[in-house]
């Protein structure tokens, strides 16, 4: 008798007959016995981004052991879903075959969804006989969000917009019990999801990191998307060490032709910092350090520059224009709005015809390029540097502005 109230009174006596688990897959199923039976939240047994997930299926899925359909949405959708999701999937091409390579010896799936969570993409390679359920999930056009088919790495990151990984009975649906799947985020230049890249492995583990493998190509496409989706935008590359340029890790910023930051990567919130949510307070300067003039001379040299940020940190920068066609400044055609009468375009005409003319011509040629630049540069200066006044004031667009500046001998 005082051995049971000794216990009553520490709270032994209600405990569950396990206090202590040794495998990942018994503090799962310890999870579900307390959350699902006893309406205990399992603090400490799973990640917080399961377990609030877990919180939200239950609200939209009251039986837990049914058959999930996994059925594809209707054609006209499917069509609207890969047209509008075109952009993504031209800029993950690359990726996406990399990825299918690496992993063709194994039992992986390689999906790519909208931000919806619909399958715009999946690894060809048919399931396996022991694959029952991924032979249902890895088609083109079904919707695997966490409304429909519940608790999944790619339905919480369509929600959440943060990667993570589910394992096993992490799953909310008893039939997705076998799963083991990981995702990441992919998002586009106004900072929105744009996508969800996921992997997937059935009655098996994945036998490496997966997490870490998702969240580099994932990190490689949202690069990709972020520089495909700029217009008119300087783009820099920078990093502390040079050689990380060109990598995964790279920084990337765009700056606007008002002389604004319009959009960082991961990797440059994480030098610069996260950019403030007005876009007044985004001026180029104050968060480089430098304004957009010298910027732009970068974008001159080919070779990697070196930078001190505003914070005092010195970077390895390389700089590039997009035109309003999305292609690289040097080979950008020019922007409407360009008056054949404008100095701009005079000077632009006379550029051109430099290169057909005699040598004997050139100190003339010169000279009329020395007055276009005068003329721009005592505009810009007129506007305190702001290349959307100055060409509004000379009548052209920033596109063609740029050009012009860009061609501009240091």
């Amino acid at each position: 008798m005082a051995l049971n109230t000794f216990d009553n009174r520490l709270g032994t006596a209600d405990a569950p007959r396990q206090l202590f688990t040794s495998t990942p897959a018994q503090r799962v199923a310890l999870a579900r016995r307390q959350f699902f039976e006893e309406g205990v939240r399992p603090s400490g047994l799973i990640g917080e981004a399961v377990l609030q997930s877990w919180m939200r299926c239950t609200r939209t899925h009251a039986d837990r052991q049914r058959i999930v359909p996994f059925d594809a949405v209707t054609p006209s959708r499917l069509h609207a879903t890969l047209a509008r999701n075109r952009e993504l999937l031209d800029v993950a091409r690359q990726e996406l075959v990399q990825m299918e390579h690496a992993l063709a010896g194994t039992d992986c799936r390689v999906i790519l969804t909208d931000r919806e969570g619909v399958v715009v993409h999946v690894t060809h390679q048919p399931a396996a006989a022991h694959q029952p359920v991924l032979r249902k999930t890895a088609r083109v056009g079904v919707n695997i969000s966490e409304r429909i088919v519940g608790t999944t790495a790619p339905g919480i990151v369509a929600s959440t917009g943060q990667a993570c990984t589910v394992d096993g009975a992490e799953h909310y649906f008893d039939v997705l019990r076998e799963m083991q799947c990981a995702a990441a985020p992919i998002r586009d230049v106004t900072g929105r999801l744009a996508g969800v890249l996921d992997l997937t492995v059935e009655a098996r583990r994945f036998g490496f990191d997966a997490a870490s493998m998702v969240a580099l190509y994932a990190t490689t496409i949202e690069n990709r998307l972020l520089q495909a989706q700029s217009r008119d935008h300087l783009i820099l590359r920078f990093q502390a060490s040079p050689t990380l340029l060109g990598t995964p890790l790279e920084a990337l910023a765009g700056i606007a032709p008002d002389g604004t930051i319009a959009w960082l990567n991961n990797a440059g919130a994480r030098l610069l910092g996260r950019l403030p949510e007005a876009a007044d307070e985004r001026d180029v300067e104050c968060l480089l350090g430098h304004d957009l003039a010298s910027l732009l001379r970068l974008g001159r040299r080919e070779a990697a520059q070196p930078l001190r940020l505003a914070s005092g940190l010195g970077v390895w920068v390389q700089a590039h224009l997009k035109g309003a066609d999305g292609v690289d400044f040097e080979h950008a055609v020019a922007m409407p709005g360009l008056d054949a009468s404008t100095p701009v375009a005079q000077s632009t005409e006379t550029a051109t015809a430099q290169a057909r003319t005699p040598a004997a011509n050139a100190p003339h040629a010169e000279t009329l390029q020395e007055h276009s630049r005068k003329l721009i540069e005592e505009t810009l200066a007129a506007h305190g540097g702001n290349v959307s006044q100055a060409a509004r004031q000379l009548s052209v667009s920033r596109g063609t502005l740029y050009r012009r500046m860009r061609g501009w001998e240091p």
